[in-house]
């Protein structure tokens, strides 16, 4: 039984810290006679005793509820991963710990269910991606004339957005498991290959993964535009997804309908859409809107050609910034702050997400270290855990 689990992992923390069962559980808020009950099963250990054993030992609450390891099984692929992709695989496994512990507290995320029709996986991924933008407008959101997508999708479908440093090149994953529908993807370099446009077409193209409910829990596109990954049926229906919510069918019928196609309107619809110019030109000649010259001089344009000739190159220079820096998933900050609110978690799990000390995020949110309603643990605030587990999660 789980309480049975929970109560010996309490046990092995207690024996490996060196203090006494009554020394722990006041390091834990708790009094002797409580401890000695939840041990004995008389008591069930409430969330925030299990937040706060989980703290002070540095482990999860989710191991010491006996939950195996949350590391999904990686899909067969025919080559090695980069270092890039072990480092964000590994971000994911620690923001999907913070979610699954998270859950357990009451504060859960729901992707909306939306069923796959028939017919080839062009047209599943495209019809797959009217659904999610009709819901999406019931929000108020659109997708393509938004420039913070990662926001946009977050708002929209409960979905954590994490934006990452990897120091070489690298795309994005999907986590997808009971707890956390995670996307992460590469912060925008300044080169070829990581302009922010790339970025955005990126976290689309994981939105279909997970929207599509994909049978495998970790997919990792290290490069999206690879000829041979972008083969596979996945891949096919997620870059069907991602055009269609993009660069909407209608949207661009009806902007055909009164353009001239010279090369200012076309640059003007890229940084409008907020899409690569060579991802505009294909998408119009596929939809039959452009010929095949156009297609093919309207693809040379780089992002920057498109901003200089719509005169937006400033506004170009301030998305090329913010699409360069980190982000965590905002909803995951928010659910950590409320669970601290709430009194179910202790300020240490928060302190590590938005990645400053513990006792410095006590300070600036609650003025004096004293002040702060858990400022009786003498653990709290300390770097080192106290003990930790002999199998860690």
């Amino acid at each position: 039984m789980a309480g049975d689990i929970t109560a010996a992992r309490v046990r092995q923390l207690i024996k490996e810290s060196g203090l006494t069962q009554a020394e722990f559980a006041g390091r834990v808020g708790l009094d002797a006679s409580k401890m000695s009950k939840s041990l004995s099963g008389v008591r069930r250990f409430t969330s925030l005793d299990l937040a706060r054993i989980a703290d002070l030992c540095g482990v999860t609450v989710d191991w010491l509820l006996g939950v195996d390891s949350l590391t999904p099984s990686l899909a067969t692929r025919t080559a090695p991963l980069s270092s890039s992709a072990d480092a964000a695989i590994k971000e994911a496994e620690r923001l999907a710990r913070m979610r699954a512990d998270l859950a357990f507290l009451g504060y859960r995320r729901e992707v909306p269910a939306f069923e796959l029709t028939g017919g080839s996986l062009i047209d599943q991924g495209t019809d797959l991606a009217r659904k999610a933008a009709e819901h999406a407008a019931r929000e108020r959101i659109n997708f393509w004339e938004t420039r913070d997508l990662a926001d946009a999708v977050e708002k929209a479908f409960g979905v954590d957005v994490r934006i990452y440093e990897c120091p070489n090149a690298f795309d994005g994953l999907v986590w997808s498991d009971e707890h956390s529908p995670l996307i992460v993807v590469s912060t925008s370099r300044l080169s070829a290959q990581r302009l922010p446009t790339r970025q955005r077409f990126t976290i689309a193209h994981a939105l279909g993964h997970l929207l599509a409910r994909d049978d495998r829990r970790l997919i990792v596109d290290e490069n999206i535009h690879d000829r041979e990954h972008k083969s596979t049926k996945q891949e096919m229906l997620a870059n069907a997804f991602a055009a269609e919510l993009l660069l909407p069918a209608r949207l661009l019928r009806d902007e055909a309908a009164r353009t001239r196609w010279t090369r200012e309107d076309f640059a003007a619809l890229a940084c409008r859409l907020w899409v690569a110019p060579n991802t505009l030109a294909w998408r119009l000649f596929n939809l039959g809107l452009i010929d095949r010259n156009r297609c093919e001089d309207f693809g040379r344009l780089t992002a920057w050609d498109a901003a200089s000739i719509a005169g937006v190159a400033g506004t170009f220079g301030e998305w090329l910034q913010s699409a360069s820096r980190a982000r965590m998933p905002f909803m995951l900050v928010r659910d950590a702050f409320q669970a601290y609110a709430d009194g179910k978690s202790t300020l240490r799990p928060l302190a590590n997400l938005l990645g400053v000390a513990t006792d410095l995020l006590r300070q600036v949110m609650h003025g004096k270290k004293e002040d702060s309603p858990l400022a009786s643990w003498p653990i709290t605030g300390s770097p080192t855990p106290l003990c930790s587990a002999t199998s860690p999660p």
